[in-house]
């Protein structure tokens, strides 16, 4: 699998390029925003980690540059920000997932391996719900319109797909999509629930997710079956 790496800091993008090699990936190594898009525009990759605070071109700008061409590939931004406006922006920029500095090696190795990994359920190319498909070989959403899902939207809706029939507590998302992360608690998947809640309305589905925070989740619409 192929992975972009783009990280100002010298001796922290030698050492991901290292690691990531060490584990079997090929690794492209770019020091600034525009030296990553110029290596998107030539050549696809599996995965892309962008350094947030970079000189130039910051990593968000970069990101929705990236995601204004279409790209798909799952990103994930590296970042020393720990607000949660800081990580909302980032994730309505496109982003699939970040990481705080510092880091420990096996943390990024396992997110990289999230991000680029097939879920089992891709099998069935569609799913179906009421007026709404969900495309899991491109992570997309289609009413009236076409929307794509980030990585952790993506796992969540899957699971609202797969198990229609029955409501899934905070708790269930916690542990099959943030596979129990600490600090991972119920505003995270609020969180999530509203941004699916959103984009479902862009796409002017008829479905809506129901529940309240906290609670429990289920897809709910009159064209349903």
């Amino acid at each position: 699998m192929k992975i972009l790496i783009a990280e100002d800091t010298k001796d922290l993008n030698r050492n991901i390029t290292f690691m990531l090699e060490y584990s079997g990936y090929e690794v492209t190594s770019a020091f600034d925003c525009a030296e990553a898009l110029e290596y998107v525009k030539k050549d696809s990759f599996d995965c892309i980690i962008l350094d947030i605070m970079m000189p130039k071109t910051d990593g968000i700008t970069a990101l929705k540059e990236i995601r204004r061409r279409h790209i798909l590939t799952p990103v994930m931004l590296l970042t020393a920000k720990s607000e949660i406006e800081d990580r909302v922006e980032g994730l309505d920029a496109g982003a699939d997932d970040y990481l705080p500095k510092p880091f420990a090696a096996k943390e990024l190795l396992a997110r990289v391996r999230a991000l680029t990994r097939r879920h089992p359920l891709m099998l069935h190319e569609q799913l179906t719900f009421g007026d709404v498909t969900l495309d899991t070989s491109k992570a997309s959403l289609t009413a009236s319109s076409t929307v794509r899902l980030s990585n952790k939207e993506f796992e969540v809706m899957l699971l609202l797909m797969t198990n229609s029939d029955i409501e899934l507590s905070t708790q269930y998302f916690i542990e099959h999509v943030w596979k129990n992360e600490p600090g991972e608690q119920q505003d995270t998947v609020w969180l999530y629930i509203s941004y699916i809640r959103q984009k479902l309305f862009l796409i002017g589905s008829d479905v809506t997710v129901a529940g309240e925070k906290g609670g429990s989740f289920r897809l709910s619409g009159s064209d349903a079956q």
